[in-house]
């Protein structure tokens, strides 16, 4: 039921949070890590790879890179005795060879709902054998993303179109479409995704991103072709005529926090939520 990497699995006869032996945990996704965390069990982290940014201390863990370009020497180097990943690890070739050794590895669905946070939550916590911590973690959870969804709720008319940019490489706009992490946060939020005609990340023209007619601009807030300063975004061509241009319309948040999909989900709607359309929104 975990897919087909799973290689941990815990008995359905195990009704009384079974105790896992694992106490040399390797966690490769920045959700998941965080979801270890929440669950008091980051004393038992190993090492984490590059994604991993929060809580704080885990980056003082060794770091075997970026989830999705591993290497087996790096990951099994650490000596872990669970693996603990985020679907879509890889490179397959990689993941081949770190299934072929004796590691158990468990693969984490992805989530871009409240139930797939939660189902995430649940295979976390079987895999460490703290079922019960596991259910109140996501009790809290479901609460607060409720309470935060509610909280955005608005007539689709005065809904505000979001573009989220996750690059501007070239100069060049690499926008969010349907189905990604960044599309269900802007609507849990209250928003309207401006781009919606392709399905994940795509460069556009600078004709696209004028039709969207963004009201916000929406991208993470690490530097580089992903963070540019306010004067040049707005300065683009592509950017310069929409309505977010006009009035300088910008929102710069954690990328974890904000594509994670984990346990901080709720602070992120809010915070998304307040920027637009004020505190308290």
């Amino acid at each position: 039921m975990f897919g087909a990497f799973v290689a941990l699995t815990v008995s359905a006869q195990q009704n009384a949070a079974p105790v896992s032996p694992h106490a040399d945990v390797l966690s490769l996704g920045g959700s998941v890590t965080e979801i270890v965390a929440a669950l008091g069990q980051q004393h038992r982290l190993k090492a984490r790879d590059s994604t991993s940014s929060y809580p704080p201390g885990v980056t003082d863990l060794p770091d075997v890179g970026y989830v999705r370009s591993l290497s087996p020497e790096g990951v099994l180097s650490v000596g872990p005795s669970l693996i603990l990943s985020e679907e879509g690890a890889g490179p397959p070739e990689a993941l081949d060879v770190i299934r072929a050794a004796d590691v158990d590895f468990v693969e984490v669905p992805d989530a871009l709902t409240t139930e797939g946070i939660l189902r995430k939550i649940e295979v976390i916590g079987d895999a460490l054998g703290v079922a019960d911590r596991a259910d109140g973690l996501a009790a809290e959870v479901e609460t607060a993303l409720s309470a935060a969804m509610a909280d955005a709720e608005r007539p689709e008319a005065d809904k505000k179109r979001v573009l989220f940019v996750l690059s501007t490489q070239g100069g060049r706009i690499n926008a969010s479409g349907a189905g990604t992490a960044a599309d269900a946060l802007i609507r849990m939020a209250g928003g309207v995704n401006a781009v919606s005609e392709f399905e994940g990340y795509k460069q556009i023209t600078d004709e696209a991103v004028g039709l969207a007619a963004p009201d916000m601009i929406l991208m993470m807030d690490r530097g580089g072709d992903h963070g540019l300063a306010d004067d040049e975004l707005f300065d683009m061509p592509s950017i310069r005529m929409t309505p977010a241009a006009q009035t300088r319309s910008v929102v710069r948040m954690d990328g974890l926090l904000m594509l994670g999909f984990g346990p901080r989900t709720a602070d992120a709607v809010r915070q998304l939520n307040d920027a637009l359309y004020g505190q308290g929104a």
